[in-house]
């Protein structure tokens, strides 16, 4: 550093800076940690990020007033220097970070980096970018001016040069210290940038079961033929389980027989000197479950039975789906499945039989499939038939009994005689009644001329070609042992007028060996030569003799 205005015509203090060592042979400051530059300021004014160096700087000057560039107070006051120079302290800039190769040809290299943490008080010039070839120290500034983008192309470069390559920042203090790229950069082209294209199903887990193949195949791209490099959770894999096949477009990953070892994240390198493309793909190898545990039966009521279990201590490495519960009854010992995909550790079996036994088993499901064995209850639950107590009610019995009593009457009718009659009429009675035929109050019995019939209270009696002797007033009595009830009914016969009928309402005198009849018109031819009217009321006495009458 360089004092920017020197202390002309001031009498030199104890301990002046221009008077110390840090004074080189041609009178400069180039050793002085601060930098000297005019302030326009009653006192002088100091600067520093070093309190100590601060503190001897106000005791070299001779206690003038000073200012700490930080801290931004005046620390102390004294006798005033008689110079009018202001002391300025700044500090350097630390590296710049993150450098790296963006892009590289035949004849130049881009280089990317991020601007240091501390820049210094009074800002950053600007960087500076030096390359050498690789395996030399003769470092050759790229830049001619400092400039402040933090993206930089080298030039004109041979072709096939292996590079050292670093960047500086630059401030009104010095320059920082550099930061270098890891590895020499080869000054080649490459037509195609490293890119890994990662199929779709393998941008998620990739599952498979213990015991089958995986075989990947995943295409990259880049030019010149990149180096292609396969690694397990960062270490090398291991090449008696896995093997690699590298082409000039993809690689190949196999392993014949899959393990649950085998699980875990495969990274992918693809890489072009310095510029690499990544891809990590997360496998997955399962298996079958192990059983539940802790099987019991909590509890048995009515037509149900409470179930409760413990998740498998082995979920094959995989997320369990469920459970799958199963019964079987004592008698027939056939499993059937009552429950499935069942995701909490408990469940309820209803519907079961009566008067059955019945034991349970439960398998754990995962996305291999169910577990190879089953939790078994090791008690039967016991399906018992409830107690049931009839208690018949007491209901107070009807009583039906009741007399006879016709609920149809009979009805007066008339009929021609030789042709078949009926008369109808209707009883009610508990218990059932017997049923009497009268004609003119005298039983009709046993005769073959009637028949009397009854069905469900509904009587009749029918007259077979009747005549008019079978006409008058006939009488139905119903009788049980509560009573009896009857109906009446008349009935006329008609008949032809000029025949020989059968005589009516014949009165037999056998004292007198006389017929009487009564209206009729009767005729004698052997007694009259007329006919003789009998009109009502009026009788007429003759001879037993063959009479014709109408």
């Amino acid at each position: 550093m360089a004092i920017s205005q020197d202390c002309q015509g001031c009498t030199p203090c104890s301990g002046c800076p221009k008077t110390s060592d840090w004074t080189t042979g041609d009178g400069s400051l180039s050793n002085c940690p601060i930098l000297l530059i005019p302030f326009e300021a009653p006192g002088p004014v100091f600067q520093s990020q070093d309190t100590g160096l601060d503190q001897h700087l106000g005791n070299a000057l001779g206690g003038c007033v000073w200012q700490s560039g930080l801290a931004g107070e005046v620390v102390s006051v004294g006798v005033p220097c008689l110079s009018n120079v202001s002391v300025f302290v700044t500090e350097l800039p630390s590296c710049p970070v993150h450098l790296a190769v963006e892009d590289v040809n035949d004849n130049s290299v881009s280089l990317t980096w991020k601007a240091p943490e501390q820049v210094g008080s009074i800002g950053l010039d600007g960087y500076l970018v030096e390359c050498c070839k690789d395996g030399t120290a003769d470092w050759v500034a790229a830049n001619k001016e400092l400039f402040l983008s933090t993206r930089y192309t080298i030039r004109n470069l041979a072709s096939g040069d292996r590079l050292q390559i670093r960047v500086k920042a630059v401030n009104a203090g010095g320059t920082s210290v550099p930061a270098v790229l890891e590895q020499p950069v080869v000054i080649r082209e490459i037509l195609e940038h490293p890119k890994i294209r990662v199929p779709r199903h393998l941008r998620q887990t990739y599952t498979r079961c213990v015991g089958e193949v995986v075989n990947l195949l995943i295409p990259f791209q880049g030019k010149p033929r990149p180096q292609v490099s396969w690694s397990k959770d960062g270490q090398p894999l291991d090449s008696k389980r896995v093997t690699v096949r590298n082409g000039d477009r993809d690689t190949i990953f196999f392993i014949r027989e899959a393990a649950r070892s085998d699980s875990g994240q495969y990274q992918l390198s693809v890489k072009i000197d310095r510029l690499e493309d990544r891809a990590t793909i997360d496998i997955r190898v399962i298996e079958q479950p192990g059983p539940p545990e802790n099987l019991k039966l909590v509890d048995v009521w009515g037509f149900n039975v409470a179930l409760e279990w413990s998740p498998p201590k082995d979920n094959g490495n995989a997320a369990l789906k469920g459970y799958t519960v199963q019964k079987s009854d004592r008698k027939s010992g056939q499993w059937f499945t009552v429950l499935e995909h069942c995701l909490r550790p408990s469940c309820t079996v209803s519907d079961l039989i009566i008067g059955n036994s019945y034991s349970f088993r439960v398998f754990s499901e995962n996305a291999c499939g169910h577990s190879a064995t089953a939790a078994v209850t090791t008690q039967l639950a016991h399906i018992r038939k409830p107690e049931i107590l009839y208690k018949p009610e007491k209901y107070s019995g009807r009583d039906f009994s009741e007399p006879p009593k016709f609920t149809q009457p009979l009805a007066d009718r008339s009929t021609t005689r030789g042709y078949n009659t009926q008369l109808f009429c209707c009883v009610r009675a508990f218990p059932k009644p017997k049923i009497i035929w009268l004609k003119n109050q005298t039983e009709i019995r046993e005769d073959p001329k009637y028949i009397a019939v009854i069905n469900e209270g509904v009587c009749s009696l029918e007259i077979r070609k009747p005549s008019p002797f079978d006409g008058g007033v006939y009488t139905c009595k119903a009788v049980n042992p509560l009573g009896e009830a009857s109906v009446d009914c008349r009935l006329d016969v008609k008949g032809k007028p000029g025949g020989l009928v059968p005589l009516v309402d014949l009165l037999l005198i056998p004292a007198l060996g006389l017929l009487v009849f009564e209206n009729h018109s009767l005729s004698c031819p052997g007694a009259f030569s007329a006919s003789v009217p009998l009109r009502s009321g009026v009788l007429a006495l003759f001879k037993s003799q063959p009479c014709m009458f109408s």
